[in-house]
């Protein structure tokens, strides 16, 4: 599915440096994507992972080569396919090369549509790949596979325009139809929150959407870095809340629990007792949980 060019290119993100992360050299189970005729093979090109260019720049990648790395193998279950969906212009392909750190090369456009990285949530190890090809081609099979293979899916939408945030309402009934015996963690992203005078979408009509679809809900500023490590860190918990085991994911609550402040504890606990006894509070509280994504 994947080619590698071979040559490096470098950039920054905004997560951590002291993160211990890796490149992977072929991050994909190719049987997924083997049905591809030949001709969009050759259209789907695939960009790792690379290191900062200096010990001053952050970023999720370390100085790990791709020979200490796995061949692909998911085995461990801790390798996790991520789809991006949504409609032309929205930030998918930002918020995608912010992820692969590549969002600051001058080559940039040329930089492929798969990005692949290893990042550090709640202490723990998790491999993400990527999938920037939605909008490869024009080809129905691409997109009814994209609804199919994912462990997980982002849809995007712009704040910024009302016609695409109806078409992620109409993505996420896609993804219902192609997998409805299936419990997929989806995140709704509202992205060019920066973009404030030309916004045509609010958060309250973005926490409403995300309610009624029964998915997470987060605003994101692809320009300006914000919420897109949240965004990513927030993916890989949602997906570990589907697939580990609940003593795992206990263990992984009672340690937030214990980070989080005593004020916090009591405004959640006097949360719940409101909502129990009023409707439209409980909607209300069930509105804002959709933000949340260290829960289901």
């Amino acid at each position: 599915m994947t080619l590698n060019r071979g040559d490096k290119r470098r950039g920054s993100t905004p997560f951590a440096a002291q993160q211990h992360l890796h490149r992977r050299s072929m991050p994909v189970d190719e049987r997924d994507l083997r049905p591809l005729p030949p001709d969009e093979l050759s259209g789907l090109v695939r960009c790792t992972s690379y290191s900062p260019g200096g010990a001053h720049r952050q970023s999720w990648a370390s100085d790990s080569s791709d020979s200490v790395t796995s061949s692909g193998s998911d085995s461990d279950g801790s390798l996790y396919k991520v789809i991006l969906l949504g409609e032309h212009g929205v930030g998918k392909t930002s918020l995608a090369r912010i992820f692969g750190g590549v969002e600051d090369c001058a080559d940039a456009e040329e930089a492929g549509n798969t990005y692949d990285r290893s990042i550090i949530v709640d202490g723990e190890e998790a491999s993400l790949v990527v999938f920037d090809i939605w909008e490869q081609d024009d080809s129905q099979w691409l997109q009814n596979h994209c609804m199919k293979m994912g462990d997980a899916y982002i849809i995007v939408y712009s704040v910024t325009d009302k016609v695409s945030f109806e078409k992620a309402s109409e993505l996420r009934i896609q993804l219902r139809r192609a997998r409805q015996t299936e419990d997929i963690p989806i995140i709704l992203v509202g992205n060019k929150s920066d973009l404030v005078r030309s916004r045509e979408v609010s958060v309250d009509e973005g926490r409403a959407c995300a309610v009624v679809f029964d998915c997470k809900f987060i605003e994101t500023s692809a320009a300006l870095h914000h919420n897109v490590k949240d965004l990513f860190e927030g993916i890989v918990r949602q997906i570990r809340l589907r697939k580990d085991s609940k003593e795992d994911n206990a263990r992984r609550m009672a340690n937030a629990k214990r980070r989080e402040s005593i004020s916090k504890k009591a405004k959640r606990f006097l949360g719940r007792i409101v909502a129990k006894n009023n409707k439209k509070m409980a909607f209300k509280a069930k509105s804002k949980s959709c933000h949340d994504l260290s829960v289901l």
